[in-house]
């Protein structure tokens, strides 16, 4: 038998590649929800051990609060300002109706002392300043600047997160006190002008109606509102990839959760409200 022949016998054949394990699309969005929260939690837990480490970043979140705040003024102005004078005209017009026009400045108060003033604040405002923070540390992401950061020996969270976020928390308190005396203004002179409320009746009214509590209500809301626009902004931001087009889309989706996410916190944090309204 010549045993150079070809052997008839078939090679053995190969393992069937494993099959890659998938899961359903509502798994696979809860998995990645889950991770999206850990990547959100670490990098806010970073920044607050941030806070305490030297060197301090006083000078940058002096920046911060100047670009947040200060430049934030003139869109809170017109918004709070209109939107005043619109529930205002509102709430007479449905008031007079009933022969309560005289209850307008006591509803206009407490609605915008609540709710008004802190809550549609920051919806108004975190557009603004989640997507100015969004496109800042996006473009810093796509030029590869982040990275740089960190191959210094420095840390990214430390020196372009804390200062945002301090900053965004501090200036939301004020923003929403301010626009609730810009709001409470427009409402005074639209039914002096148009309703013939006298504005010394209207705010006398408010007055005596609203509490500290009230104020309190609203204003406790903010810092927490100004604690989202600024890690959404910075989460988006430190993960965008694509170039440009990465850029536009982090900034979009910024506004868009930014919005949704105070809305909800919205929720409970009023709820959290009423029961300490109990408990005193």
């Amino acid at each position: 038998m010549d045993s150079s022949a070809p052997s008839t016998r078939r090679p053995s054949a190969l393992p069937p590649p494993r099959e890659v394990e998938r899961h359903s699309p509502f798994v696979e969005n809860a998995l990645e929800s889950l991770a999206t929260i850990g990547e959100i939690s670490s990098m806010v837990a970073g920044a607050v051990k941030g806070l305490f480490r030297r060197p301090f970043e006083g000078k940058e979140i002096i920046k911060q609060i100047e670009s947040l705040g200060v430049a934030s003024m003139g869109i809170v102005i017109v918004t709070s300002v209109f939107v005043g004078m619109v529930m205002s005209t509102q709430f007479a017009f449905g008031l007079k109706k009933f022969g309560g026009m005289e209850y307008t400045g006591r509803v206009v108060a407490l609605s915008f002392a609540r709710e008004l003033a802190p809550t549609l604040t920051a919806v108004i405002v975190g557009g603004r300043i989640g997507a100015g923070i969004t496109a800042e540390l996006g473009s810093m992401a796509v030029t590869e600047q982040i990275d740089a950061i960190r191959a210094l020996g420095a840390d990214p969270i430390k020196k372009l997160v804390t200062p945002r976020l301090v900053a965004s928390t501090f200036i939301m308190p004020f923003l929403g006190t301010f626009a609730l005396a810009l709001g409470f203004s427009g409402a005074m002179f639209i039914t002096d002008i148009q309703f013939g409320i006298p504005y010394r009746f209207f705010l006398s009214s408010a007055l005596n109606t609203m509490k500290m509590m009230d104020y309190m209500a609203g204003l406790i809301k903010t810092p927490f509102f100004g604690a989202i626009i600024a890690i959404v902004g910075c989460y988006y931001g430190m993960k965008t990839r694509g170039g440009t087009a990465g850029v536009g889309y982090a900034t979009t989706k910024t506004v868009v959760v930014t919005s949704i996410t105070i809305l909800i916190f919205d929720f409970f944090l009023t709820k959290a409200v009423i029961e300490l309204w109990k408990l005193v």
